[in-house]
C-alpha cells in the first residue's frame, strides 16, 4: 500500500481502478509542487485573483443569447440541454456551426467564439452540453462511452439541423466525440459535414496525456482520490462534499494545467474552474475508462475529403502538441495553427487568434 497525505490508498484492481491509481499519484505530485513554499493556498489564490490588469474582469460569462433552448431526451433516459442561435444576417449556403465541448466543461467553453459568430450574424449556431456536463442530465447507471457521445451528436444534428451543410467544432473530448461520430457516420462527411475544427484534442494514446489526471486531481484532492479508489464504499455525494475543501487547490491546478501564459486572466481561470465544479465527481470517474482507451486515428480518414482546421496551444499540458501534430500527419491537407503561450483552453485564453482563424476557415469553405 502507498500513502498520500495520511490516506492509505489500496492498489487498484480493475482497469478503471488502475487509471484512478495513476491519477492519484499524479495529483499528489502536482498538488505538492503547487503547495511548495506557499504558506496558504487561500492567500495565494486571493493575491492572484486581485490582478488589476485582468482584461476580462468585467466580462459576463455564462450568459449568451439564443433563439431556442430545449431538452433532447436520449434512449438511455438522459436529457441533453441544447441551444440554437439563428443568424441575424443569414447568407444562403452558409453552414450551421455545431459546438462540441470537452471533458469537465460545458458549452460555455466556446464563450468568445459563440459571441463573435452571433455578432457577425451570418451563421446559425448549435451548442449543447455533453451528457453529465452543464445543464444536461446524467446517466442513471453504467459508464459513459465515446461512441454513445458520437450518437448523441447525431441526434442533436437530426433534431436541430436535419438538412443543410454543417461545420463541426470540437474541443478536447469534443474533438474525440467528432471522431467517434466520423467512425459511426463517415458517409456524412463531404455531403453534410463540409468542415471540421479540432481544438486541443487527440486521436488516441490518451494514456500518454494528462487529460484525466488534472481534471480529477484538480477537482477532488487527496481525500477524494482515496474515495475514488474505494468507489464501491463511497457515493458521489460524499466525494462532492469532500471536494469542497480543496477549492483553492483546484483553482491553482486549473491555472497550471489549463493555461499557458505566465499570468492568465484570473476571471478566465475562475470561469473554467466554475465549469469544472459543475461536473460531479461521479460523472468524472464514470468517464475514465472511455477516455483512457480512446483510439480513433483511423476514423480521421472520413475527414480527408473536407477542409479541416487543427488548433493547439504550444504549452498544452493536457493534450500536448504532439497529438495535434499526429492528426495533421494523417490529414496533411489540414490547416494547422499552433498558438504561442497557450494551454489547453486555447479558445478562451487566446480568443482573438482562435476567432480570426475560425472566421477565415468559414469564409474559405
Amino acid at each position: 500500500m502507498s500513502e498520500r497525505r495520511g490516506f492509505r490508498i489500496p492498489r487498484p484492481r480493475t482497469a478503471a481502478g488502475r487509471v484512478a491509481g495513476v491519477v492519484g499519484a499524479a495529483v499528489g505530485v502536482a498538488a505538492a509542487g503547487l503547495a511548495a513554499g506557499v504558506v496558504s493556498e487561500r492567500a495565494l489564490v486571493r493575491r492572484l485573483k486581485a490582478d488589476p490588469a485582468d482584461p476580462y474582469a468585467d466580462e459576463v460569462f455564462g450568459q449568451q443569447r439564443y433563439d431556442e433552448a430545449f431538452r433532447l431526451e436520449l434512449p438511455d433516459g438522459t436529457d441533453i440541454h441544447v441551444e440554437v442561435v439563428e443568424p441575424t444576417r443569414p447568407v444562403p449556403g452558409h453552414p450551421t456551426v455545431v459546438l462540441v465541448h470537452g471533458f469537465c466543461l460545458d458549452m460555455g467553453t466556446f464563450h468568445f467564439q459563440r459571441k463573435m459568430l452571433a455578432e457577425r450574424g451570418e451563421h446559425r449556431i448549435v451548442a449543447y452540453d455533453q451528457p453529465g456536463h452543464g445543464r444536461s442530465g446524467r446517466l442513471e447507471t453504467g459508464e459513459y462511452d465515446l461512441a454513445a457521445l458520437g450518437r448523441t451528436l447525431r441526434r442533436v444534428i437530426d433534431r436541430t439541423t436535419p438538412e443543410g451543410p454543417l461545420v463541426l467544432v470540437g474541443h478536447s473530448m469534443g474533438g474525440m466525440t467528432i471522431m467517434a461520430f466520423a467512425e459511426l457516420y463517415p458517409e456524412l462527411f463531404g455531403d453534410r459535414v463540409v468542415g471540421t475544427v479540432l481544438m486541443a484534442t487527440s486521436g488516441g494514446l490518451l494514456a500518454e496525456t494528462k487529460l484525466v489526471a488534472p481534471a480529477l486531481l484538480g477537482r477532488v484532492g487527496a481525500p477524494v482520490l482515496y474515495m475514488v479508489s474505494n468507489a464501491t464504499r463511497y457515493g458521489g455525494p460524499a466525494i462532492d462534499a469532500a471536494r469542497k475543501s480543496t477549492s483553492n487547490v483546484a483553482w491553482l491546478l486549473t491555472r497550471k494545467y489549463g493555461f499557458g501564459t505566465p499570468r492568465p486572466s484570473p476571471a478566465l481561470v475562475s470561469y473554467v474552474e466554475l465549469m469544472n465544479s459543475r461536473t460531479s465527481a461521479d460523472t468524472v470517474t464514470r468517464y475514465l475508462r472511455t477516455l483512457a482507451t480512446h483510439s480513433r486515428y483511423p476514423a480521421l480518414a472520413a475527414l480527408a475529403g473536407t477542409p479541416v482546421l487543427v488548433v493547439v496551444g504550444d504549452k498544452d499540458m493536457i493534450t500536448p502538441v504532439t497529438h495535434s501534430e499526429e492528426i495533421v500527419r494523417r490529414l496533411p491537407h489540414a490547416e494547422y495553427l499552433k498558438i504561442h503561450d497557450s494551454g489547453h483552453v486555447v479558445m478562451l485564453e487566446h480568443a482573438d487568434e482562435v476567432n480570426g482563424a475560425l472566421v477565415r476557415f468559414l469564409e474559405g469553405l
